[in-house]
């Protein structure tokens, strides 16, 4: 009897400090549900028996499952992670509405997952992290509908973005002071690279945002990848003119180095968002110029959409967008594989359009 009871006391020390471990940390579950139906194609391409015909699509846009929590480990220091990883909710695989791999789906961290260190000195933190990617002043696709106008995210169609989500970064981010945060970020692109191979492949990035009366944010980041380099750089400007209501201005520049020729290219977006009530009006319209030394290579972009808050969590909505390619431009929607075709199989030319319904839960 004796012996059974001291292995009881000597289980129940043993099991105590991990129970005061989990009393110092915090984990939160969360994501999103976010699906409808929508009618897509791309007409009007430049070669003939080109064009991609309508089809109906059951669509998932970027749903996701996700974990991150906090430890504190005393003296204002704290251990901190997320794992957030994309569902395909419509067709349970890595598929996309395009038909090719959604990068973002299929795999744990396929949209991020990182871990680090937290002070008032800022973060410190290792892994698949955005670069480039987010906007502050449009929240359109990231939370409201299914897509948004690409140019501020996506690349221009032929030019694309110097990177987006990306893989193996560490990235420092500074305390807020002011209403501005600092964010750097550097990730090498050699780990794998086999012997007496270069080793300097590597992607940078910088942003700086600002939080007050205006909603400001600077990018710039650079990919170099052999002998050949891809720059982005990026101003947004925002007017949160009332509660839950904002009109801003995103202008864009992409360009690309190879071989000793410089290739550039300049875009601009706007967008503006207007609660009514629970009923959300959502507007966007675009431009990007011809690529330098080449025509009849810009595009425009235009999207309208509507969203009712049921909830907090939950709306609905509806959307129409397009694109309008000239000749020898071929700009689709590139985030989580809503294209209408697949990543760089798109005509020439060719005019996607999307038209959808939707729903949207947050948890």
């Amino acid at each position: 009897m004796n012996k059974k009871l001291m292995a009881v006391a000597v289980a129940g020390a043993l099991a105590a400090p991990a129970v005061a471990f989990a009393q110092a940390s915090s984990v939160q579950i969360y994501g999103r549900a976010n699906l409808g139906f929508d009618s897509a194609e791309a007409k009007g391409a430049t070669a003939a028996n080109s064009d991609h015909k309508r089809r109906n699509r059951v669509f998932d846009s970027s749903s996701r499952l996700g974990f991150q929590g906090t430890e504190n480990l005393g003296m204002g220091l704290k251990a901190v992670f997320k794992i957030e990883t994309g569902v395909n909710m419509d067709n349970g695989s890595n598929t996309g509405q395009n038909g090719g791999v959604n990068g973002a789906t299929g795999y744990l961290a396929s949209r991020e997952g990182w871990a680090g260190l937290a002070g008032n000195w800022g973060q410190v933190l290792f892994g698949k992290q955005n670069v480039w990617w987010t906007n502050l002043v449009d929240q359109t696709q990231a939370n409201y509908i299914n897509v948004g106008v690409q140019f501020a995210t996506g690349g221009f169609g032929i030019m694309g973005a110097p990177t987006i989500r990306t893989n193996n970064t560490v990235k420092y981010i500074s305390p807020t002071m002011g209403g501005f945060t600092g964010f750097l970020s550097y990730a090498p692109g050699s780990e794998s690279a086999p012997a007496n191979a270069e080793t300097d492949d590597n992607v940078t990035g910088a942003t700086l945002t600002y939080r007050g009366p205006l909603l400001a944010q600077f990018d710039w980041a650079k990919s170099e990848v052999g002998t050949g380099e891809k720059t982005g750089t990026k101003l947004g400007l925002g007017w949160p003119y009332r509660p839950g209501a904002i009109l801003s201005a995103i202008f864009i520049q992409l360009k690309s180095e190879a071989g000793g020729a410089e290739t550039k290219q300049d875009g601009w977006q706007l967008n503006w968002s207007h609660m009514f009530g629970n009923l959300q009006g959502i507007a966007q319209y675009g431009q990007t110029k011809d690529i330098n030394g080449t025509s009849n290579t810009g595009s425009k972009a235009w999207l309208v959409a509507a969203r009712y808050h049921l909830s907090k969590r939950t709306g609905v909505y509806v959307s129409y967008t397009q694109i309008k390619n000239e000749s020898g431009q071929k700009a689709d929607y590139t985030g989580g594989g809503m294209g209408v075709a697949q990543p760089g199989q798109l005509a020439l030319g060719a005019d996607p359009k999307i038209f959808a319904v939707g729903i949207q839960h947050n948890f």
